[in-house]
């Protein structure tokens, strides 16, 4: 790769070298400064004017590949930063591409008319193939071939290359509509209808891959109304192109097109958008032969341009015209039922914005109701007379046809509704005919058409023959006969009765047919029979008050009749509407899992048909390449041969000239040359020989004469000479005269010249010191004012510096201040912490000290209540005293003055047991040694220690040697937990 260069330089550089003519290698520099890495690190006001430039070079040398790789480029830098720059650059790249085309219109026009290509993309059409075959000089026509067919080619590459440049992405999606509507105008100027179809398929290709890419940076959100507005913009100029180049099947896609935007649009669309949508699609039903969604769409029109207003009554009254024509032009019956046709039905039922399929009789009744009769032409008013008012079957086409042919002349605006209103008359006239004939002749039915000149004997018969395919007629033909047989099966299920469907008020019946003789029976004949009963049993007569009575009996009863047939009604509803809810539902998830399978299988066909498409097309690039060799190779050894054999070396036949290739050609021409050169140095030894001879004989007689010639040569010489120098004296003799002659001729003025060099000089001198005097002046001035400048500036300097000083003075101030306030707010801080810190120590030595007392006075009532027992001991012990002495124990501790106390297994006599004593009283533990106070010791431990000690109180009278209960447990085998023995004062153990 070359070296990064600038980006002046690299312009500078092309410039140069298209100045010189070097286009192509201009280019190529251009080129090789896109595939530098340092490329996306450039400036875009310096990249832009070099992408502008390498588009220009782009254009002029129809480089359209080459232009789109650097546009793809340059779309990759600049959409992060710089729509409009991507956006002046398509616009140049376009606008260069169209004024080439112009130019060579201009050019081919010179020479002959339009020119009509079928492809823009076909690189050689066979035709021109066997004409450059067969003729050697160009004609006209291949003139403007020439001329204008590759920059026609080059625009659409253009169009191509901007939309792919610009696609999916939100940024650019304004420059990528305005693109694209640019291409359909080219399509339309230049009535390219194979391009267009090409250009709609690209469009969809683009839209359909905005899901593929919503999760880059950029992606386009069809959620946005601005955006999907756009695409419906793009989408309905796409429709008024393929409608004015006449493509009805692009027309019909481009109109589910934008049915599917206008079903993604949250907000609805401009009336007047919706307007140009139903009137296309009048256009595309009419030329499909449709006249119901035909009459349909005109009445969808008609609502809505009424909706809008602002039309005139003529105008108004064309459109109602438009209106009731349409939908009398329909057919009078049913509509096919099967599946193709409700699938069909549903969807043109869909792009209409229906809730469901219209219907003749529908269409003329909402036609009624917008007046649409009152306004319309006399012709329309007398053609529905005849047709819904009226019923006269046997005048009913000749009363028609001289309406049809004033109402749908050449030039007209219901020129187009001639063939539907005949078989509309046509269906009307065997509606009618089958109301008073079972049979009739053919030859009676051709009679009553006979007005019609369109419609013979085979288009009469094609007519009912697809009248009971489509189920909307029952009729039987008899070619033997030459009958026609109406049938009507009285036991036949008709899903709707034609006549009354197809026309505006139902028509009374000439006479009732078998199916609704069997319809009514069960009616007639219970209304028979009640007529009958009330002749044979009349009613009694009753007074007025029992008239009212049954009367009221009555009502009661239908009340209650009624009202259990509205319970019963509602709960039908109810139950029908939860299952359609669940029919819905279950239709709705099959309809969506039916979509998604649909999607999904549509996907992979449309992918290995792309996979497919892309190894066909591989394959058939391999072929072509490989034909374009083995061709280019034969006309290579075809050329060879014959450039051989003009040259007269090589004798080869035209037959054998087939089967050589290049390689054996070159080794038989390698075989001749070495021939030819051998033949050749033979022929230069022999002639090289000969003329050595001839040369050596000539020198022999030259030796003879050679004095005799230097003679000769001597001679001429010096005459030569002499001649010479007297020519030359002669010229510098009248040189000098000539010379002479005219210094005398101008010394006279000598004089004159002088006085005007010394006039001359004089003012110049004057002229010279007035303009040192001016620019010493203004030199003075200058310097003047470059002192007071840098006067001023010092002066600028000067204050900026004292500015700067105060604002640093200032600073430092308010920094000192900042650091006092903080130095101030750290020591109130501190002090504040180190006063909390206090406190808590105070705290926390007071809840010390009251901890301290609240122990001491623990401490001092636990010795009071000790001295209290004591002294309870004592008193007991002495009022048992006088009964018995007990022995005296020397071990037991005793305080001073008080009596000893008696052990329990000394008691003569047993205390009567008290009604507060506690449970019983625990066994006697095994003998232990004799305690002695321990300081700390609590009452059960010294008990423990000293069992023979008496008691505080009187033991119950349980033995000791009792054993203890078995302690109690529930049911659930939990054991209870046991009282707690609270200790109490004596005073208080009787209290609970």
């Amino acid at each position: 790769m070359a070296p990064f260069t600038k980006p002046e330089a690299v312009i500078k550089q092309a410039e140069g070298l298209v100045s010189v003519g070097q286009s192509h290698a201009a280019l190529q520099s251009l080129v090789e400064m896109f595939s530098s890495k340092r490329f996306r690190s450039t400036p875009l006001a310096t990249l832009e004017p070099i992408v502008i430039r390498f588009v220009e070079l782009c254009v002029d040398m129809r480089k359209g590949r080459t232009a789109k790789e650097g546009l793809m480029q340059y779309k990759n830098i600049a959409q992060n930063s710089s729509v409009a720059s991507i956006e002046v650059v398509i616009n140049r790249f376009i606008q260069l591409a169209d004024a080439k085309v112009q130019e060579a219109q201009e050019k081919a026009d010179k020479v002959t008319g339009p020119v009509d290509i079928d492809d823009l993309e076909a690189s050689e059409t066979p035709e021109s193939i066997l004409l450059g075959a067969v003729s050697g000089d160009q004609s006209k026509d291949r003139t403007d071939r020439a001329l204008v067919t590759p920059w026609l080619k080059f625009l659409w590459e253009s169009y191509r290359t901007s939309l792919e440049t610009l696609k999916n992405n939100a940024r650019l999606e304004a420059i990528y509509q305005q693109v694209a509507q640019q291409a359909f105008r080219f399509c339309l100027k230049h009535q390219r209808k194979v391009e267009f179809r090409r250009l709609c398929e690209t469009l969809r290709l683009h839209l359909s891959n905005v899901a593929k890419y919503a999760h880059q940076t950029h992606a386009i959100n069809l959620s946005d109304a601005e955006t999907l507005q756009h695409h419906l913009d793009t989408r309905f100029a796409q429709l008024n192109t393929s409608v004015e180049l006449e493509l009805w099947q692009e027309a019909f896609r481009s109109v589910e097109d934008v049915h599917n935007l206008l079903t993604m649009a949250k907000k609805a669309p401009r009336p007047a958008m919706m307007a140009n949508y139903y009137e296309k699609l009048t256009k595309i039903f009419l030329m499909s032969g449709n006249a119901l969604y035909h009459a349909a769409a005109w009445s969808r029109y008609h609502a809505i341009v009424t909706s809008i207003g602002g039309k005139s009554e003529e105008e108004m009254a064309k459109l109602a015209g438009q209106v009731l024509v349409s939908a009398l032009a329909v057919p009078v019956g049913l509509q096919g039922d099967d599946q193709d046709g409700k699938a069909k039905s549903s969807r043109l039922t869909a792009l209409l914005g229906l809730t469901k399929a219209p219907t003749r009789s529908g269409l003329l009744k909402d036609a009624l109701s917008c007046d649409v009769l009152r306004l319309s032409p006399a012709p329309i008013k007398s053609l529905y007379a005849l047709l819904e008012a009226s019923f006269d079957p046997l005048t009913l086409c000749a009363s028609t046809a001289p309406l049809l042919a004033e109402l749908c002349a050449p030039g007209t605006l219901y020129s187009g509704y001639r063939s539907l209103l005949e078989r509309a008359v046509l269906s009307r006239l065997l509606a009618q005919l089958s109301q008073v004939y079972s049979t009739l002749t053919l030859t009676s039915l051709l009679e009553l058409v006979t007005p019609f000149e369109g419609f013979g004997a085979e288009q009469v018969e094609a007519f009912l023959m697809g009248c009971a395919r489509r189920g909307e007629r029952s009729v039987h033909v008899d070619h033997a006969t030459g009958t026609i047989t109406f049938i009507d099966e009285g036991f036949v299920l008709s899903s709707e009765d034609p006549i009354a469907s197809t026309s505006m008020n139902t028509e009374a019946s000439v006479q009732p047919s078998a199916t609704e003789l069997v319809r009514t029976r069960l009616s007639t004949l219970a209304r028979t029979l009640h007529n009958s009963l009330a002749v044979l049993y009349p009613p009694p007569q009753l007074s007025p008050e029992e008239e009212d009575a049954v009367q009221q009996a009555k009502f009661a009863e239908l009340v209650a009749a009624a009202n259990a047939e509205r319970h019963a009604l509602s709960l039908r509803r109810a139950l029908v509407a939860r299952r359609r809810e669940l029919l819905s539902e279950l239709s709705a998830r099959k309809e969506k899992e039916e979509a998604s399978r649909r999607a999904e299988t549509s996907r992979r066909e449309k992918d290995e048909e792309m996979r497919r498409a892309k190894l066909e097309m591989a394959k058939k690039e391999r072929e072509r390449a490989q034909k374009e060799v083995e061709s280019i190779r034969a006309e290579e050894a075809k050329k060879l041969a014959q450039t051989l054999m003009k040259k007269g070396n090589l004798k080869v036949s035209m037959d054998e000239m087939e089967d050589l290739s290049t390689d054996s050609l070159m080794r038989m021409q390698v075989e001749q040359l070495e021939r030819e050169k051998k033949e050749l140095n033979q022929r230069l030894r022999t002639a090289a020989k000969r003329i050595d001879h001839i040369e050596r004989a000539y020198r022999k007689d030259e030796c003879s004469l050679l004095a005799q010639d230097y003679a000769e040569q001597q001679a001429a010489d010096r005459a030569i000479s002499e001649e010479l120098q007297r020519s030359r004296i002669e010229g510098a003799r009248k040189a000098f005269e000539a010379d002479m002659a005219t210094k005398k001729r101008m010394s006279r003025m000598m004089q004159d010249y002088q006085q005007r060099k010394e006039f001359i000089v004089a003012r110049r001198s004057e002229e010279h010191k007035a303009k040192l005097a001016e620019s010493h002046k203004r030199m003075e001035e200058e310097k003047e004012q470059m002192r007071a400048a840098y006067r001023a500036v010092k002066e600028e300097e000067e204050r900026q510096y004292l500015e700067a000083e105060r604002i640093r003075r200032e600073k430092e101030e308010e920094e000192a201040r900042q650091e006092a306030e903080r130095r101030a707010s750290e020591e109130a801080a501190a002090a504040k912490e180190r006063e909390e810190q206090e406190k808590l120590a105070e705290a926390r030595r007071q809840r010390e000290e009251d901890r301290a007392r609240t122990q001491e006075e623990v401490r001092k009532r636990a010795e009071r209540e000790a001295e209290a027992e004591a002294n309870a001991a004592q008193r007991r012990a002495e009022s048992q005293r006088g009964q018995t002495q007990p022995p005296k124990s020397q071990d037991v501790w005793r305080r001073g003055g008080a009596a000893a106390i008696p052990s329990r297994g000394a008691t003569a006599v047993p205390t009567p047991p008290r009604a507060e004593s506690p449970g019983p009283a625990a066994p006697a533990a095994p003998a232990a040694p004799t305690g002695k106070y321990r300081p700390g010791m609590f009452k059960k431990e010294r008990e423990a220690a000293n069992p023979g000690a008496a008691p505080a109180r009187t033991a119950s009278p349980v033995s000791r040697n009792h054993a203890l209960p078995e302690p109690r447990r529930n049911d659930d085998g939990f054991e209870p937990v046991a009282e707690k023995k609270v200790w109490k004062p004596r005073r208080l153990q009787g209290q609970a």
